[in-house]
C-alpha cells in the first residue's frame, strides 16, 4: 500500500527493519505513544498547562472568507503556535491541504520546538472541525502523544482562560525531530479504487467500509459540490455520516463539541458502520474526514483510515465510479 507515497516521502529508509536499528528513533516514537486522550476538554487542558505544546489548527474554507492566521495573530491560546494545513503540505500535490512529507513535518516541529516525545494539544476556532485534521497529520507522521481540545478556543476564552495575541509564539526552536509516515492510516487514490473492488465484488462483505463526511445532500448527488467542476454522488458501497451529526453546538454554545462516545456509537451503529470492522474515512479534501476518524476512535473502532485527497481527487478523475441516489 502506497508505494509510491512512501518511495517519495521517505527516500532514505528502505525497509521498516532500518527503522528499528535506529534506537534513538525507536525509542521517540515508544515514548510517544503514552498516556495522550484522543480528545481532551478545557479543564484538562488547564490542569496540564504547561506540561503539553499548545497549537492552532484553525482553517476555513475558501468561500468563508476569513483568514485563520490572521485570526491566529488577533487571539489564541497563551503560547500556541499556528499549525497551516494550507501551507505545511505536500507543495508538490495540487490537491488542497495534502499530507506534507515527512522531511517538511521534521523541519516544521523543529521550527515549533517541538519533540518527539512532547504531548500535542490541537485546537481550532470551531471548537471540533479542522484540529482533527492536523491531529490526524501527527498520527500520521507516527505521533502519538496528540489530542484535540473539545471546545476549541472559544470555549477556552468563554471560561476566562488566558489568551495571546501577536503573530510569533515563545516556543523555542529545536532540532533532531524525526517522523515516519504510518502507511496503514493514509490512504491514496490506487488504495480507495482496490478497495472498492473488494467491496463490489464481496457485495459490501469484505474490504474497508468507506464512511464519507460530506452532507447528505452532496452524498446522495441530489446537491452540487462546492468545487466547481466536480460531480456530486459517492463511491459504490459507501456509508453517509455527515460530520455535522457527530459534533454539536451544545446548550446554546458558539462553538462546537464532540458528541458523547455513546452518542457517537448510536450513530455510527444506525447508519450501518460496523465498529468492528476497517473503516476509511472520507470527505470533500480531508478535513471533516479526520472529524469522522477521532469520532470513529472515541466511538470504539481500531481500525480506521483517511483517504487524503477525498473527494477531491477521487470526483476529478473520469475513471472513479460514482453513485447517485438522487
Amino acid at each position: 500500500m502506497l508505494k509510491a507515497l512512501l518511495a517519495r516521502r521517505t527516500p532514505s529508509l528502505t525497509s521498516s527493519s532500518l527503522y528499528y536499528t535506529n534506537k534513538k528513533l525507536a525509542m521517540a516514537f515508544t515514548n510517544s505513544s503514552l498516556g495522550a486522550p484522543t480528545v481532551c476538554s478545557t479543564q484538562w487542558l488547564s490542569a496540564n498547562f504547561g506540561r503539553v505544546k499548545v497549537l492552532d489548527g484553525s482553517w476555513h474554507l475558501p468561500m468563508a472568507n476569513r483568514d485563520a492566521t490572521k485570526e491566529f495573530s488577533e487571539g489564541h491560546i497563551k503560547g500556541a503556535a499556528m499549525f497551516d494545513i494550507d501551507t505545511i503540505k505536500d507543495v508538490s500535490n495540487p490537491l488542497p491541504h495534502m499530507l506534507p512529507p515527512t522531511g517538511v513535518f521534521n523541519k516544521t516541529m523543529d521550527q515549533l520546538g517541538i519533540s518527539n516525545n512532547d504531548h500535542v494539544v490541537v485546537y481550532d476556532s470551531s471548537g471540533f472541525g479542522s484540529a482533527c485534521r492536523v491531529f490526524w497529520t501527527f498520527k500520521a507522521m507516527g505521533h502519538d502523544k496528540v489530542s484535540v481540545l473539545d471546545g476549541g478556543l472559544l470555549k477556552w476564552q468563554e471560561e476566562g482562560n488566558p489568551l495571546d495575541t501577536g503573530c510569533s509564539s515563545s516556543t523555542k526552536q529545536t532540532a533532531g525531530y524525526t517522523s515516519m509516515l504510518v502507511q496503514k492510516i493514509v490512504w491514496d487514490y490506487n488504495d480507495i479504487i482496490s478497495n472498492i473492488k473488494v467491496l463490489q465484488d464481496s457485495n459490501g462483505a469484505k474490504g474497508h467500509q468507506i464512511v464519507d463526511a460530506r452532507p447528505r445532500g452532496r452524498f446522495t448527488g441530489a446537491d452540487p459540490e462546492i468545487r466547481p467542476g466536480l460531480s456530486s454522488g459517492h463511491m459504490p458501497h459507501a456509508i453517509s455520516v455527515p460530520s455535522s451529526e457527530v459534533a454539536a453546538k451544545l446548550n446554546g454554545s458558539k462553538f462546537l463539541q464532540m458528541k458523547s462516545p455513546n452518542e457517537l456509537r448510536a450513530i455510527f451503529i444506525k447508519a450501518g458502520v460496523d465498529l468492528g470492522r476497517p473503516i476509511v474515512t472520507t470527505c470533500g479534501s480531508g478535513v471533516t474526514a479526520a472529524i469522522l476518524y477521532v469520532t470513529l476512535i472515541e466511538a470504539g473502532a481500531k481500525d480506521v483510515a483517511v483517504y487524503d485527497g477525498s473527494w477531491t481527487e477521487y470526483a476529478q478523475n473520469k475513471d472513479s465510479p460514482i453513485v447517485k441516489d438522487a
